[in-house]
């Protein structure tokens, strides 16, 4: 899908780690307003979630997750066309999501900390007035590595 954008930063490593920058200004020229970190345990399944106005830079600072964006416009050629992603805290990968889009992911690692830059106009999307997809949902055939055991919230249960 050419509305996702992939972002790869260099990345410096030594001895003590290794250092990459998020986002740079004269990359991605849209206006940021919000950070958002999640935390979560192994087998957690968080998504499929998004609104119509927000633009978002994600990537995974920690761990390792499946990543999935779902185009969600009903207006689009592309209405309910998925694209997966592995991401990981040793990729300095990000992916940049148009509005009418929801993602979604499921830690693989111990833990994960993911990342969220959102970008959006007047007031922030609360939960209850975000678009939500079913993790499952029969239409969107997206192929989850694992589905045993999974963490869920009651919303996206």
């Amino acid at each position: 899908m050419k509305e996702i954008k992939i972002f790869k930063s260099s990345i410096f490593k030594d001895h003590r780690g290794y250092l990459w920058t998020s986002w740079e200004k004269n990359k991605i020229k849209i206006k940021f307003n919000h950070d958002k970190f999640s935390i979560s345990k192994k087998n957690t399944l968080r998504g499929l979630h998004g609104d119509k106005k927000t633009w978002k830079l994600v990537s995974c600072v920690f761990g390792k997750v499946f990543f999935v964006v779902v185009n969600n416009n009903p207006k689009s050629k592309n209405y309910l066309k998925k694209k997966s992603f592995i991401l990981s805290d040793d990729q300095n990968k990000q992916i940049l999501i148009p509005p009418n889009f929801v993602n979604g992911f499921l830690c693989l690692s111990n833990s994960c900390v993911f990342h969220y830059k959102l970008s959006y106009k007047g007031k922030y999307f609360d939960v209850k007035n975000q678009d939500v997809l079913k993790w499952n949902d029969k239409r969107l055939k997206i192929k989850w590595p694992r589905k045993k055991n999974l963490i869920f919230s009651k919303r996206d249960k």
